[in-house]
């Protein structure tokens, strides 16, 4: 019996390199130095109790609280750490953003600078941790402006509003029952699985595809009453089924993991949506741009599927400020267009012949 061989990440990298013969394998080598981080991080959340790294930072009545005004656990930090620790020291980076730090994170003065940015989230849904719900990383490089390539300078904030169709890679790490990376360098999206015995990412997941059509939809509908009419009139509709007028049933997720929502999207198909919504005026959204919307749209759009604020695509939106915060909507392609759509009409009061779903209903006002 023959086995299939199967291609390491370091070996797809290399393909993929033979596509710009002139490139000096400063981009591979930083996304190895990438899954390098993301193992370790996999294998902390192994460990779980029995690494002591669940719970918050330190043992104090005060927990400790990031820049995003979110309460940082332990393992957000130790994850953190390993994404600078192993990024840092290559050569590949002229500087750094994390969810989890305030200001950009500037490459020591010792270490030789590169031509690189890298952001990122470096644990998605960490409050599930303490339950051992699957969590992940999310990572987007970036080119570094000329100016920071030729001078050495310290980056700045503005060095990192790019948008994200400017994005030259993009992936994610999920740490579930088993650990994958998905990674998109341009030229589709492909999915590697951890061999825990060989300690490398294998290409499992060659060509990621998202179905253009879906059955299932993702939102958090404990903030119906704060969704735009658009969004509640999609959610109506689907909840509605085969009497509605989609004339289909549909199954509703919510993992409260948007890295685990966007990886059983690419298997599979679906829609998730964190949308705007009144909930907090000061906030035009949940997510932020940067670490989580752009390169989930990424590799969403390289995918075949579609990533909108609900109103325009994501990967067109400029950047304003390092931990800006955005409606996200993303999936297969023409459930988010049809709720774009149902933004560009003029606002409507649509009923919806079933009782438990007219005006009043679940998700109504």
């Amino acid at each position: 019996m023959t086995t299939r061989r199967r291609f390491t990440l370091t070996q797809y990298l290399i393909e993929q390199r033979r596509r710009f013969p002139s490139a000096s394998g400063d981009f591979n080598a930083l996304l190895l130095d990438v899954a390098l981080a993301c193992k370790a991080i996999a294998r902390s959340v192994a460990f779980g109790e029995l690494g002591g790294v669940l719970g918050n930072p330190s043992n104090e009545v005060a927990t400790t609280v990031n820049v995003q005004g979110e309460q940082q656990k332990k393992l957000d930090v130790i994850s953190n750490e390993y994404f600078t620790q192993m990024t840092e020291w290559g050569g590949h980076l002229a500087g750094m953003a994390s969810e989890e730090m305030d200001l950009p994170y500037q490459i020591p003065e010792n270490i030789q600078r590169g031509k690189y940015l890298l952001v990122f989230d470096p644990l998605d849904g960490s409050s599930n941790i303490d339950v051992n719900v699957t969590v992940g990383s999310i990572f987007s490089i970036l080119r570094a402006p000329q100016d920071v390539i030729d001078s050495g300078r310290d980056v700045v904030e503005a060095d990192f509003f790019q948008p994200g169709t400017q994005q030259m890679a993009a992936g994610y790490a999920l740490y579930g029952p088993t650990t994958m990376l998905v990674l998109s360098v341009g030229n589709g999206v492909a999915g590697f699985t951890l061999d825990p015995n060989l300690g490398q990412f294998m290409l499992t997941h060659p060509q990621l595809h998202v179905p253009e059509d879906t059955n299932e939809f993702a939102i958090n509908a404990s903030n119906s009453r704060f969704w735009e009419a658009p969004i509640k009139r999609y959610v109506d509709e689907c909840l509605a089924g085969k009497t509605g007028p989609r004339g289909k049933d549909f199954n509703m997720r919510w993992i409260a993991s948007m890295v685990a929502e966007a990886h059983r999207i690419l298997m599979r198909g679906g829609v998730f949506m964190y949308p705007r919504d009144t909930k907090d005026a000061s906030k035009p959204g949940r997510l932020r741009l940067l670490y989580e919307a752009n390169p989930i749209g990424f590799i969403m759009e390289q995918a075949g599927g579609r990533a909108s604020t609900g109103q325009k695509p994501m990967l067109s939106v400029q950047p304003t400020s390092l931990h800006q915060r955005i409606g996200l909507v993303f999936g297969s392609k023409n459930e988010v267009e049809r709720i774009e759509r149902y933004h560009a009409e003029p606002a409507k009061d649509v009923e919806i012949d079933n009782p438990l779903f007219a005006k009043r209903s679940l998700f109504r006002d």
